[in-house]
């Protein structure tokens, strides 16, 4: 049988040929680029892959142009909602931000850190917050640094007090409706948000559950030779934010319309909305100062066209505001809609490299080569499991990994009949978690430089992010709420 042959679709060693290409780009983007490859690096190189399947495809096998299109737009299409409810993403963090919820939210889960349950603490409130801001990474770099020096202090050691972080920033984001990473795996697997969310409680929450009892346990057998305060970051949240309980009415207004099925794009428009609201109402000085680009000053008076201007600028660009606190700066700095630019440009270059591959029948022949063997539903998820992880290593990219691994098993689980949010569950559990274990990742690389931890060091304590993937096989094992449909 000949190499390329004319008039048929490509055999699967042809097809691994754009893979081969686009890894070994990816890895010279990440060398050059490192934690920054993502601001269009690795975008451009999905887009030369493309470039390589289009060429292949209407050189040697006389595949035309609009096979290739067509793939393109269908893909696009179908990440059309997913492209605007990240852009609400953006809109909900910055005003979430702006208005003191997400603060009030840090305040109150300061006052439960005891070196007695320092670890328990540490992952619960990373959880919290990953949850509200839909962030791993901003939860990690803000929060997680300064829990770093308080469990320092505490004589915890750096690994432990990492992994406890990640662990629940991860949990966070995974269950978060606001998590641009819930979103692709949802979208890419073709299952609704919330369903998918809903669907990922099944492995999500045991994982989760035994990773904080690990952390409470080790926690309360730990001897504390003082005790650390936290009053100076409380202060310097008071002293910026006008902090009150009333503002937690925003989460819990959210919350009751995911828990009644509202549509995501419907719920994170309400949310942006009424965090904007109660923003002109609780934080006026802080609409004003971002408005004029000012230090906050709470006997700032507030005319209409600055609110307005104060509040269209936390919605869809980028704030900054001066607290007096170096790490709260950090934390309080958002990017709105602006921010998601680069994740949108990476989904649209990824559905234009995954569109010439359907266009072209390279998908069609890796999945086949990929399924040949799999006649089990455990092996089918463990399957999954492995090429997410896989993928992981070997484009140091979570993004990635998740639209990869998504766009080679889709077919297989449509056509065994199982319904699409156990692939997008299977994707999630080890595509999103395990990219922060990796090194060389541009997870592993960034939590590493920001926790000043070497991935190596916390990988052991990260539990959480141990004991999902496992569970992903032990539930698909089981067959719990697992259900296929007759032919």
């Amino acid at each position: 049988m000949k190499l390329f042959s004319r008039g048929e679709k490509p055999s699967w060693g042809v097809s691994l040929i754009p893979f081969v290409f686009l890894i070994a780009v990816l890895v010279v983007v990440i060398k050059v680029f490192g934690a920054d490859a993502l601001s269009g690096g690795s975008q451009v190189a999905l887009l030369m892959a493309s470039g390589v399947v289009v060429a292949i495809s209407m050189i040697f096998y006389k595949i035309p142009w609009k096979d290739f299109e067509e793939g393109i737009v269908d893909n696009i299409r179908a990440v059309g909602s997913a492209i605007l409810i990240l852009l609400l993403i953006g809109a909900v963090a910055g005003s979430w931000m702006v208005s003191g919820v997400v603060p009030t939210m840090i305040y109150y889960g300061m006052k439960v850190i005891f070196p007695s349950i320092f670890l328990f603490a540490s992952c619960a409130i990373c959880a919290l917050i990953s949850i509200m801001t839909g962030s791993s990474w901003t939860t990690i770099a803000t929060v997680g640094v300064a829990l770093v020096g308080i469990g320092t202090a505490q004589g915890y050691e750096p690994g432990w007090i990492a992994g406890a972080i990640i662990s629940g920033a991860y949990f966070g984001d995974k269950v978060s409706p606001l998590s641009d990473t819930t979103v692709l795996a949802s979208s890419s697997a073709g299952t609704p948000l919330f369903t998918h969310i809903k669907f990922m409680m099944i492995t999500t929450v045991p994982s989760f559950v035994i990773a904080m009892i690990v952390f409470l346990a080790v926690s309360l057998m730990h001897e504390t030779p003082s005790a650390v305060h936290t009053a100076d970051f409380s202060n310097d949240l008071i002293s910026t934010y006008n902090i009150s309980p009333w503002l937690l009415l925003v989460p819990v207004i959210t919350g009751v319309l995911i828990a009644r099925k509202v549509p995501a794009i419907l719920t994170l428009f309400v949310a942006s909305v009424v965090a904007g609201l109660f923003a002109l109402f609780f934080q006026p000085h802080i609409l004003g100062a971002i408005a004029n680009d000012l230090v906050p000053d709470r006997a700032m008076l507030l005319s209409f066209l600055d609110g307005f201007k104060g509040l269209f600028i936390s919605y869809y660009g980028s704030t900054a505001i001066e607290t007096g606190n170096a790490a709260l700066n950090d934390l309080v700095a958002t990017r709105g809609m602006t921010g998601m630019m680069n994740t949108i440009f990476l989904i649209i270059s990824a559905v234009t490299f995954g569109g010439t591959l359907v266009g072209s029948g390279m998908l069609q022949s890796l999945t086949e080569m990929l399924t040949r063997y799999i006649r089990r539903r455990v092996t089918m998820v463990s399957a999954t499991v492995g090429t997410g992880i896989f993928s992981n290593m070997i484009t140091g990219d979570q993004y990635l990994s998740i639209i990869l691994t998504s766009s080679l098993y889709q077919k297989l689980y449509k056509e065994r009949g199982y319904e699409p949010q156990l692939l997008s569950r299977s994707v999630e559990d080890s595509a999103t978690v395990v990219s922060v274990l990796i090194p060389w990742n541009s997870c592993g690389m960034t939590q590493a430089t920001v926790l000043k931890v070497a991935t190596l060091e916390y990988l052991p304590y990260c539990l959480f992010n141990l004991i999902s993937p496992l569970m992903s096989i032990f539930i698909a094992a089981i067959g719990y709420k697992i259900v296929r449909n007759s032919k």
